[in-house]
């Protein structure tokens, strides 16, 4: 369907121009049928369709239509894959287009700051490369089948305690390089439909409200020409929030919020052609999704299930397999244990809820397969209550078994949208029923069912671990599949596991006071802080194990030496070393020079491929890294910045198992120098200013001790040569005038002259 754009601006009454920049119910846009334009439909879907036919709510608490739940975020971010995110993506747009949905909700791609979030169910990683990669072949797919997408939540939506009002205190550096280069990336590769805002604030500014974020960053520098439309409920004031770049508030405020356009049009106070382009951008987003393409009338569901499992299965993390217990001999004698079994938790409570059509548990796939195994719950079906005579029952039952399967993790009410986890612990009736477990049954393997990191008390007590995170409908079915070798896991970590809540990089500041959260740890979120801090971790970022083994060898560079607008290609050899086929997820790490006078971490993410092999099968692997991948937010040039100097470029599968890494020097310009009143003196070493350094060390010469190094002569006893240098480094320039002996006209010329070599 083609909408005659400026007919419609030209036809439109001003209350029909501010009745479209906010919905008409829950998942509905207002139409103008006088003027034959349509109503759309949108729905929350990052992982599955929840459309809503009649009652509507944000949070799950209504039935939704029966539909797939893929796994959830946390899931497949663990793929590293991005054709399996695009395969789910393609999967979802085709189940929207059948069910007459124009955009779905997702992907939601907030960075993990906080173990304790209780949506990371559903966000992607605590790294913005990863996230910005997997979200944007994610926009990519689902956007191919004509369905939009909103990205959300934009930005800094970290956790859910006070989510609505709380005021995000960040610099614009942390800002940058954590919390909107997922954004940034998804904008410029993918071109999303829409931007979901989120509903708190950042530096005293709702982000509804915040310009800097939805147009001058958003719009004028990253290109998107999309519409932003808030998070359910997140809108403050309405005329500040168009005049800043929002264009749709969601859902309806039943005509409340479209009066106060119009009075506001009407008193002047708003010009009318900032309503006009909010309401050309809608008219553009509408026409988007009402092209004309043959309708899907239905979907295959069963084969859309299995395509679930399949995905489930790549998603899995094996954090533990002693003595390769894993794979099981399925004529072994097993013992499942746990009620996660039967009814297993494979999705996060809240706006991401889907009603499945169908879900199959651990237990039913063995039934399905002939697989024979024991069961026993060891204790109550909520997962959370101990059960002494359950728990009896399931330890008789381990020591009758060669090898018990004890299904754990966090219920639906220990992790949800609306509110954040108080502690990283599973329930203690889980962790006691696997300890007892392991004092009978040395073979034990715990599957753990969860959306965040857990600590693991019985970690030592265990000979393998399997993470299934939150794998969708048929996470049980792909459970058996690698339990039992028909699939070799092959996820990663797209998070750190900490040993302690206490060592997490926000643990002094999360979730602040109410009023706001200030991110004193900037840029050193995740790995970022554990690396360069040398802490020990449960499990590193990037960390997976496989039934097989591999080896990454032969790190190559097509040059060593960078220059403005150029690239290198790396390169790598694979290869399968051991009995199975399977994949690798090789990692490319960027380190920066050791001696930088801005901090950065020890060390970043910067490129991940993932290669399946067959055994014994080597392929070369290759990325391509630019100047822009060797870059910094610099606050004082405004602007990304690539200092010059020697990097290292990493290679590994994991970010604590570097296998090979190699040089290449940047030669880029270096940072511009700026006089201010507070440069010193190792400043303008740093810049190379040494006219001016001679200058000043030679009217220092006599105030200090002689000799043309201001140092000489001074009394190793009091002041030492190597304190001289360092106070002289440290001290700024208005200083050097209590000890020099540079007449007055001279050393202010000095300060001129910097002055005028000066960028500002």
């Amino acid at each position: 369907m083609k909408l005659d754009i400026p007919y419609l601006i030209a036809n439109l009454t001003l209350e029909e121009k501010a009745g479209l920049c906010s919905g008409a119910d829950f998942w509905h846009t207002k139409a103008v049928e006088r003027l034959g334009l349509p109503a759309i439909m949108v729905s929350d879907g990052p992982h599955g369709l929840r459309k809503q036919d009649d009652q509507g709510d944000h949070v799950g608490i209504n039935d939704s239509i029966k539909a797939v739940c893929f796994p959830a975020g946390s899931a497949m971010a663990s793929s590293y894959d991005r054709d399996l995110i695009s395969r789910v993506g393609s999967l979802l747009g085709e189940e929207a287009r059948a069910e007459g949905v124009h955009t779905l909700l997702g992907p939601a791609i907030n960075i993990k700051r906080s173990p304790l979030c209780g949506r990371n169910f559903e966000y992607l990683s605590e790294d913005p490369y990863l996230a910005g990669e997997l979200s944007a072949s994610y926009v990519a797919a689902v956007q191919a089948a004509n369905v939009g997408v909103s990205v959300k939540h934009y930005a800094a939506n970290n956790q859910e305690f006070r989510r609505m009002s709380v005021d995000t205190l960040v610099d614009e550096r942390t800002l940058r390089e954590i919390y909107l280069k997922a954004f940034e990336t998804t904008v410029r590769k993918s071109k999303p439909w829409t931007i979901m805002c989120a509903y708190n604030k950042i530096n005293g500014t709702y982000c509804c409200e915040n310009k800097w974020l939805l147009t001058d960053t958003l719009r004028d520098e990253w290109g998107f020409d999309g519409i932003v439309m808030t998070d359910w409920g997140a809108m403050n004031e309405r005329v500040d929030a168009l005049k800043a770049g929002l264009d749709l508030e969601m859902p309806s405020s039943n005509g409340l919020n479209d009066k106060k356009i119009v009075a506001a049009v009407e008193a002047g106070e708003l010009p009318l052609e900032v309503l006009d382009r909010a309401v050309q951008d809608l008219l553009v987003w509408f026409e988007r999704g009402l092209a004309e393409e043959p309708a899907i009338a239905s979907f295959d569901k069963e084969a859309h299930h299995e395509a679930s499992r399949k995905a489930a299965a790549q998603c899995a993390v094996l954090l533990k397999n002693e003595g390769d217990l894993l794979p099981l001999d399925k004529n072994s004698k097993i013992a499942f244990i746990g009620p996660f079994a039967g009814a297993p938790r494979f999705q996060g409570g809240g706006s991401s809820h889907i009603n499945c059509f169908k879900i199959t548990s651990a237990l039913d796939a063995c039934s399905q397969e002939n697989i024979e195994v024991t069961y026993s719950a060891g204790i109550s079906d909520d997962g959370i209550t101990a059960d002494d005579e359950l728990l009896k029952a399931a330890i008789e039952q381990a020591k009758s078994a060669e090898v018990a399967v004890v299904f754990a993790g966090l219920p639906d009410s220990f992790e949800s949208e609306g509110y954040d986890r108080s502690h990283m612990d599973m329930p203690q009736a889980q962790n006691q029923l696997i300890s007892a477990i392991a004092a009978v049954q040395p073979n034990i393997v715990v599957v753990l069912h969860k959306g965040s990191p857990v600590a693991m008390p019985w970690l030592n007590e265990v000979s393998a671990v399997l993470d299934m995170y939150l794998g969708g409908q048929a996470v049980g079915a792909a459970t058996v599949d690698i339990l039992f070798g028909e699939a070799n896991p092959s996820g990663k970590l797209a998070e750190t596991y900490p040993l302690r809540l206490e060592d997490t990089p926000c643990y002094l500041q999360f979730p602040g006071d109410g009023k706001s959260v200030t991110y004193g740890e900037g840029v050193f979120v995740g790995y970022r802080w554990y690396d360069s801090r040398k802490m020990e971790v449960l499990y590193p970022f990037g960390y997976g194990l496989s039934y097989t083994s591999f080896s990454i060898s032969e790190l190559k560079l097509t040059t060593d030496t960078l220059e403005e607008g150029g690239s290198v290609e790396v390169s790598v050899n694979v290869t399968n070393t051991g009995k199975r086929p399977g994949a690798e997820v090789v990692q490319f790490y960027i380190a920066p020079p050791a001696k930088l006078t801005k901090i950065r971490p020890v060390h970043e993410l910067k490129g991940f491929e993932k290669v399946y092999l067959e055994v014994g099968e080597t392929k070369t692997v290759k990325i391509k890294l630019d100047v822009d991948s060797f870059s910094y937010w610099s606050s004082e040039q405004g602007k990304w910045f690539a200092a010059p100097g020697v990097y290292t470029i990493e290679v590994g599968n994991s970010s604590r198992d570097i296998t090979c890494s190699t040089a290449i020097e940047l030669k880029t310009p270096a940072a511009p120098f700026r006089y201010s009143a507070s440069t010193t003196f190792g400043d303008l070493m740093d810049a190379g200013m040494n006219d001016i350094i001679d200058q000043l060390k030679q009217g220092m010469a006599s105030t200090l001790g002689g000799g043309e190094n201001p140092s000489e002569g001074a009394s190793e006893g009091v002041v030492n040569s190597q304190m001289m240098q360092e106070m002289m480094a440290g001290m700024p320039i208005h200083a050097l005038a209590s000890f020099t002996s540079i007449p007055e006209d001279s050393f202010n010329g000095l300060i001129n002259m910097l002055k005028q070599r000066s960028a500002e």
